[in-house]
């Protein structure tokens, strides 16, 4: 491998069109992520990007490229895609040729892009040493990788080494997002049209790939992989999903998971929920009273509905309808306060966050709760989810929703 082997991945070395970035532009619904715009390019800057596998991580990268070669040579943006190597050596010298490329060729600032860099063991090493010697000091270095990346604890590999650069987390779309990519930008004018998005939105989730309707299998075989990557058992795996989906969205132990098993321990049920909650596939809402109870019963919610639907078949498990409802009102919640809890006494309030508490009832509730609780319908959920985005003001939500 050498400066060949770049020119050969790197098709704009040679003005040739990009095979991502042509993909996405014959798609029906296409965007350019928003995420794309908060990676550091001032040089020094190690940045991360993590997310979910087929989130759209390559392409988003692919684009700013095409966006970075308005302005800069050619030959100061150099892509590679990391699964490529049989080792972190390979990757190591094959940087290395390039920085003597670019010191020949005059090159001042090179935007360097590892991608799916958890697909080499020990891809750190091949970038640390250049760090601390100095070699990338006026480079921007941008890592990506699955959830990897934060299971394994690389990015903290790199104390006092990423020096202007940026962790992002990249999601499935939110609804608020959803809406947008399909051409609706004043949605109070065309509710009836959301109302039929957000049942859509249920379906497909927030991929790109399931919203251009584009077959499942491989978001499905992405996730799988990752287990069989960190040595999951699948038999194992398939039970814990199929006892966790059967039982959301109540407030549940780690026992009474493991009751409906094949014998497995509450601590392997521990281990398998912490691991899916790695993978972004589930998130946790602790029970909050006067203050966080972490032994206590937790909710579980998938953290987009897709997965949500795509595990419950893997698994051969059936949910209830109210499950994938408040799923979607938690994770929305949890990205916009990064927390989520519930309260249960005499009565339950399924979501708190902030200072809201939301309780999701599909039909009119039976009881009445404390007026500080908004209490949303189904047809109240699309407008919630939408101005939950707008901005830091959501006095609207006492005042208007499910009132």
């Amino acid at each position: 491998m050498g400066i060949k082997t770049l020119r050969r991945i790197n098709p704009w070395w040679s003005d040739s069109p990009d095979i991502h970035v042509q993909l996405w532009e014959r798609q029906k619904y296409k965007w350019i992520p928003e995420w794309t715009k908060e990676i550091s390019l001032e040089p020094f800057s190690l940045n991360f990007i993590v997310g979910p596998r087929q989130v759209g991580k390559t392409t988003g990268i692919k684009l700013l490229i095409a966006e970075l070669l308005r302005k800069t040579p050619p030959e100061s943006i150099v892509y590679i895609n990391c699964e490529i190597f049989p080792d972190f050596v390979s990757l190591r010298k094959l940087l290395e040729e390039y920085l003597e490329f670019k010191k020949n060729e005059g090159i001042d600032t090179s935007y360097i892009f590892l991608d799916e860099v958890t697909s080499l063991k020990e891809w750190w090493k091949a970038v640390k040493v250049l760090i601390d010697s100095g070699e990338l000091l006026n480079d921007v270095v941008t890592a990506t990788g699955s959830s990897s990346l934060k299971i394994r604890g690389d990015i903290e590999l790199f104390p006092s080494r990423t020096g202007k650069g940026k962790t992002i987390e990249v999601l499935p779309l939110s609804f608020k997002q959803y809406v947008r990519v399909h051409g609706i930008r004043r949605y109070k004018l065309q509710y009836d049209e959301v109302l039929r998005l957000f049942e859509k939105y249920l379906e497909t989730g927030g991929f790109p790939s399931s919203i251009n309707e584009l077959p499942l299998d491989s978001i499905l075989n992405a996730f799988v992989g990752e287990f069989i990557r960190f040595r999951k058992s699948l038999e194992i795996s398939k039970e814990v999903l199929a006892s966790l989906i059967s039982k959301i969205p109540s407030a549940m132990s780690y026992r009474a998971i493991a009751s409906e098993t094949s014998g497995y321990s509450y601590k392997i049920v521990q281990e398998y929920l912490e691991f899916f909650r790695d993978l972004y596939m589930i998130g946790i809402a602790y029970l909050k009273s006067n203050k966080v109870y972490y032994r206590k019963e937790k909710k579980f919610f998938f953290r987009d509905p897709l997965l949500l639907r795509l595990f419950a078949f893997w698994s051969g498990a059936k949910f209830v309808e109210s499950a994938i409802y408040e799923s979607v009102v938690q994770e929305h919640l949890y990205r916009r306060f990064g927390e989520i809890y519930y309260f249960k006494n005499n009565y339950e309030i399924d979501c708190i966050a902030g200072d809201l508490k939301v309780e999701v009832k599909a039909r009119k509730p039976h009881r009445k709760y404390p007026r500080n609780v908004v209490i949303l319908s189904e047809e109240d959920l699309p407008e919630f989810l939408i101005e939950l985005e707008k901005d830091s003001n959501l006095s609207f939500s006492i005042k208007e929703i499910g009132r």
